[in-house]
């Protein structure tokens, strides 16, 4: 089998999600290749991309808590809700010496369990088509607002008109809609400066690669790969003998003596805890959901 597995990417400033892929596919050889989490081309930090059969299993990296890093320029509205956008309002008055304290207050209705409208400048498609794309036709459509997460905002630096935020997210939410919605509660708009992921789920920042170092590798670029086994470690696990491995490896449900209790998926695990697959636990039976080539 091909090097399979996860890298965490420090994505540059000036590249698509897509760029990166693309310049991995390249480095490797290999055209089994996807990220899994969008970042915009303002933004920098944690990208994580899924390398061979590793990409079946995008949709549970996708799932984990993001942290962020932005700083939020006030007094200023933009089109794509950052500064890569066109200006469309800037505040009639300069922006007020707000307070630690109201600033935060602000912020209290972002936190938690909310509902977010997302920017006309992004992926989500209506109708078929892109959001970015109508909006490039100079078309607004209506777009329903949809649950988010907020788990914590921290508030790090405010030096008018900058306030530098630190923001731990479920998966799907816009940053840059919060810096909009931000600027439009305090009257007198908002947008994004500057954005860094900084965490996505167990990986961090800290630990990525550049894509220069992953270049510079040349052949031995897989020594940068992430096993699924600790790349998914928010999912339980679950253990199983060699003849259950062989079994589960050809699609075929297990019964467990002691079955897990959870209503997770389960990371699956063989002998020497090799990674198989995930699967999902049925009435005390095991059934395979995706499953590792061998």
């Amino acid at each position: 089998m091909p090097p399979t597995g996860v890298l965490n990417i420090d994505k540059p400033q000036g590249l698509t999600s897509h760029d990166v892929v693309a310049r991995v596919r390249r480095l490797t050889g290999i055209r089994r290749v996807g990220h899994a989490g969008t970042l915009d081309p303002l933004a920098t930090g944690v990208l994580l991309v899924c390398v061979g059969p590793a990409t079946r299993f995008v949709e549970y990296l996708q799932q984990s808590k993001k942290v962020y890093e932005t700083t939020i320029r006030l007094g200023v509205a933009t089109d794509t809700y950052d500064a890569e956008g066109q200006v469309l309002a800037t505040a009639p008055a300069p922006v007020p010496d707000f307070s630690l304290e109201e600033l935060d207050r602000a912020l209290d209705a972002f936190r938690g369990d909310i509902l977010q409208t997302p920017p006309m400048y992004s992926a989500i498609k209506q109708g078929g088509k892109p959001l970015y794309k109508l909006a490039r036709e100079g078309k607004q459509v209506e777009r329903p607002p949809r649950p988010v997460t907020i788990y914590d905002i921290t508030l790090l630096d405010w030096r008018k008109p900058d306030l530098t935020l630190r923001i731990t997210t479920s998966p799907g939410v816009y940053i840059r809609s919060i810096a909009h919605d931000l600027g439009q509660a305090l009257g007198m708009g908002g947008h994004v400066l500057t954005l860094r992921r900084v965490a996505s789920g167990a990986f961090r920042v800290e630990d990525a690669v550049t894509l220069a170092e992953l270049e510079a590798a040349g052949e031995d670029w897989s020594r940068y790969l992430h096993g699924l086994r600790g790349a998914l470690s928010m999912l339980p696990a679950v253990v199983l003998t060699e003849d259950q491995s062989r079994r589960f490896r050809f699609g075929q449900r297990i019964s467990l003596d002691n079955p897990p209790v959870t209503a997770s998926d389960l990371r699956v695990l063989g002998p020497g805890e090799k990674f198989l697959g995930v699967g999902r636990m049925k009435s005390g039976v095991l059934v395979p959901l995706k499953v590792l080539p061998n």
